[in-house]
């Protein structure tokens, strides 16, 4: 009976083509129960993987990718990117399949779909934030940065824009001008209908993520990821350089208290206003001397947090998502080996988070793999001579673990040094 039930008899379709996703198929071919896996668009890396194959699937028409789900005998779908998340692809599934999927519904992503929605949810349930106010007049959004007796710097489209819609401005003029970028001359198009604008915090900044299936909550070990392009947090702000797992300066005290009030409250409250939420829950936080605040949630898995938080996860990931949906994640906790840690260095496009080149060879990588290390692609695709080439701003993250996380970093950083292609660059 055991054995049988050992089988290899998951067949799974992971959504998005990102590093997060990449690490996501490279643990689920990890699983003795998977026999095969399909990723949709994927990347160079997760063609790669072994169990594994890329497939061009249309995310936005659900009927046809949950037509294809049926015909190809698909037992359960993961889902990585927010966007599929926000648009309803779980409750399409819900309605019209009986295969499980991976991840909040429509209602439940506004977490992070809404920022707007969000801001005003931690406030009614007491969860520590920022002080803010969100406006559809750009006039009243300048008048609130001019007059605010705090430092109203932090200017934020509503709306999702790829984890980007966010401006840390150095004066309030700056601050005003943001707003007319982001209301007026939208660009971030219509995520930037209503803006919030909000109290700059400071503090170290640290992710937390956890695993949820809508009542029990189980931490990730604590992650830190660097935004900005340059050393010594200088440069525009970017989806993310790099980052460390687990975050060394929280302590253990902080991390309950941040799970108790922040984590399970919202899971709580999100359920008592009909919204469960089932998936990851990510808040970025800030650890202010007033103690942890909530800059944002997510409601994935983070990129690139996940190349690093997963390196060290020791279990079979597959149950613990699985045992999300079906409401018994208290039987699948997810087992993480915090004696090590996991430094990703994310290489990036030359220009990004501009404009840049795509369709450059890439090399090195077969090296940095032999010396130990992991290199986790996003922005890469496969020419016709089978060789893997950039298509994107973030082009691959690589991973060392170590059990000092001086010793991590510098490998890392290493190892990214010897990626080479045209515009290659590293913080």
């Amino acid at each position: 009976y055991k054995h049988r039930f050992l089988e290899m008899t998951e067949r799974v379709l992971l959504i998005g083509g990102g590093g997060r996703e990449h690490i996501l198929a490279w643990k689920l071919s990890q699983s003795p129960s998977v026999s095969k896996i399909f990723v949709t668009p994927g990347n160079a890396g997760t063609a790669d993987e072994d169990k594994t194959s890329n497939i061009e699937l249309n995310l936005k028409d659900f009927k046809s990718l949950c037509g294809w789900c049926k015909e190809n005998d698909i037992t359960f779908v993961v889902v990585g990117p927010e966007d599929p998340l926000a648009d309803g692809l779980v409750d399409f599934f819900t309605h019209n399949s009986d295969i499980p999927v991976f991840g909040p519904t429509a209602a439940a992503a506004q977490i992070e779909s809404d920022k707007a929605f969000a801001k005003h949810f931690m406030v009614r349930h007491d969860i520590p934030t920022a002080r803010f106010q969100s406006f559809r007049d750009p006039e009243e959004a300048c008048h609130y940065i001019m007059s605010a007796d705090f430092e109203a710097l932090v200017v934020k489209a509503s709306g999702l824009a790829a984890g980007k819609g966010v401006v840390v401005a150095s004066s309030k003029q700056q601050a005003c001008e943001a707003v007319k970028e982001i209301m007026t001359a939208k660009v971030f198009g219509s995520a930037g209908e209503v803006v919030v604008v909000e109290e700059l915090l400071k503090g170290p900044e640290v992710s937390v993520l956890a695993f949820t299936d809508g009542h029990t909550v189980c931490l990730m070990p604590p992650a830190q990821d660097h935004k900005r392009l340059l050393d010594n947090d200088e440069g525009p702000n970017t989806g993310g350089m790099g980052a460390v797992c687990p975050y060394p300066w929280l302590s253990e005290t902080e991390l309950e208290k941040i799970k108790k009030d922040v984590l399970e409250k919202t899971v709580k409250e999100m359920a008592a206003e009909g919204r469960k939420y089932i998936g990851v829950l990510f808040a970025g936080l800030m650890l202010t001397k007033d103690g942890p605040k909530v800059l944002e949630f997510n409601c994935r898995f983070g990129d690139p947090e996940t190349q690093s938080i997963l390196s060290l996860l020791t279990s079979d990931i597959l149950p613990t998502l699985k045992a999300c949906v079906t409401g018994t994640l208290n039987q699948a906790t997810p087992i993480f080996n915090t004696s090590l840690t996991a430094a990703g260095v994310v290489v990036v496009s030359g220009g990004y988070p501009g404009s840049y080149r795509k369709g450059l060879k890439i090399s090195g990588i077969a090296e940095i793999e032999n010396s130990g290390l992991r290199v986790f692609h996003a922005g890469t695709n496969i020419d016709s001579d089978g060789d893997s080439i950039t298509s994107g701003g973030r082009v691959l993250a690589v991973v060392a673990i170590d059990s000092s996380l001086k010793v991590a970093i510098q490998k890392a950083t290493e190892g990214a040094g010897l990626i080479q292609f045209d515009g290659a660059f590293h913080r």
